[in-house]
């Protein structure tokens, strides 16, 4: 299996090379050449969600690495999930599932993927002998997530960039409380655009990426979308495929879990439609609408994981949607850069194939959560009732819709208790977050300050 990048000027790399770079050397993004079609979806019934897994991204790994590496690899990635089923499906409404993302380790939909890469990246730099520096960008959930893999390994520096002010308390505490000695967290001034744009620079800085040893683990990185195509499948076949088409509402921020649901989409997986569910930030609302890609405001909202005007993984969708057509994706790209772009008649006509939208405010929001609340007796998180309100406006007779539930409810407090007069409570293993010292470092949105940052922290 090989990867190509988006924009068509970076080298073709193999999965372990492309895991391992992240963002492509042009800018772009790595993409498999082929998707590979997935064995009879019967099969798949009754498997443990390891298993599945295991079934799912082979095809993608070549001769990276082997079935005994993968295996091992899965099994300790999601040992520590706090459910069985790892991602199981709860009833919201006839016809209206939740897909609960929530159990692991970080309580966000995160660690499905970042758990997996923390071992790949494990056993390929114990392989090699290489050590490397992760410089990752959150607007709340990757950060901890990627913390939380990697913390303490010893060969890997940890560098998460976040903006300050702009996170939930919980979501900062994860970032800042760990004290393992290879992780730093950089509250940077501004929102997340501003960290994902020094991100993209520092990995374009050719010299100093090489100096580091720089490497990425944001949803820009195949891996990531890899590791979450397997709820996709697993859910569709719960609910009857493939002798049943499913629809999925995935709230959307940086575009890289609702991609992985097309790549499922395109192994086979019977999924009639997938509608990207935005906030007040609703670029990919406007942008799926009426074709014009266009630059705005990030306005800070209680659903913070989705204030975000440059979803990266769009770039992935647009490739697809203009034939694999890179030249076309450098010219949009370049075009963004002052402030958007107009997608053509016929890309527009792929991309709206394959995704839907809708958008939800901030009261339309918190009244979602209080009204979950009310017919369900569940507590959703404000990214999730952002998901079950666009969802509600899709539902269509005798066709099973999926909301992801990308984070537990105990990550945003204060936004659940001011809908529903109840803060929820975290899980044990988190209980002790708010009494326990934080390690942070202010930064202002100065790519030159980060990079004096990082080779001054990282171990040589």
């Amino acid at each position: 299996m090989r990867y190509v990048s988006t924009r068509g000027e970076a080298p073709v790399l193999n999965f372990e090379q492309a895991m391992l770079t992240g963002l492509a050397r042009d800018g772009g993004l790595y993409l498999p050449e082929h998707v590979p079609a997935l064995d009879d979806l019967t099969t798949f019934e009754g498997l443990s969600y390891e298993y599945a897994a295991f079934r799912v991204i082979r095809p993608f790994l070549g001769e990276s690495f082997s079935d005994s590496e993968l295996r091992g690899a899965i099994a300790r990635a999601y040992e520590g999930f706090g459910h069985v089923a790892r991602a199981p499906l709860t009833q919201l409404a006839p016809s209206h599932h939740l897909l609960e993302l929530f159990h692991g380790p970080t309580l966000a939909f995160k660690d499905f993927a970042m758990q997996l890469i923390g071992q790949l990246f494990q056993i390929a730099l114990e392989r090699s002998g290489q050590r490397v520096t992760i410089l990752g960008a959150t607007s709340g959930d990757t950060g901890s997530a990627a913390i939380e893999a990697f913390r303490g390994l010893p060969n890997v520096d940890v560098f998460i960039m976040y903006p300050h002010g702009r996170v939930s308390e919980v979501q900062r505490r994860q970032m800042t409380t760990p004290d393992n000695d290879n992780v730093h967290a950089l509250a940077v001034t501004g929102h997340f655009d501003d960290c994902q744009a020094r991100l993209k620079d520092l990995f374009n800085d050719h010299d100093f990426r090489d100096e580091v040893g720089l490497a990425g683990v944001n949803s820009i990185n195949w891996g990531r979308v890899l590791a979450q195509i397997v709820y996709y499948v697993t859910a569709a076949v719960s609910l009857g495929a493939p002798h049943r088409a499913v629809d999925f509402t995935v709230p959307t921020g940086n575009f890289g879990d609702i991609f992985a649901g097309s790549i499922a989409r395109q192994m086979g997986v019977p999924i009639r439609r997938m509608i990207a569910a935005t906030n007040r930030n609703d670029i990919l609302h406007r942008a799926l609408s009426t074709g014009e890609h266009q630059l705005g405001e990030v306005y800070p909202t209680i659903s913070p994981s989705m204030d975000i005007q440059v979803s990266s993984n769009f770039e992935r969708a647009l490739y697809f949607a203009y034939g694999g057509d890179a030249a076309a994706i450098r010219q949009l790209m370049d075009e963004l850069k002052s402030g958007g772009f107009t997608i053509s008649q016929g890309a527009l006509q792929a991309l709206r194939e394959q995704y839907g939208s809708g958008r939800a405010s901030e009261e339309e929001t918190s009244s979602m959560i209080a009204t979950v609340r009310a017919e369900t007796g569940q507590i959703v998180c404000p990214h999730t009732a952002v998901g079950i309100k666009v969802a509600r406006e899709h539902l269509e007779p005798g066709v099973p819709m999926i909301t992801l539930a990308t984070a537990h409810p105990a990550k945003f407090p204060d936004a659940v208790e001011a809908a529903v007069g109840q803060r929820p409570p975290l899980p044990p293993h988190m209980a002790a977050i708010f009494d326990l010292p934080e390690r942070v470092t202010r930064v202002e949105n100065d790519g030159e300050a980060i990079k004096s940052l990082i080779l001054d922290r990282r171990t040589a």
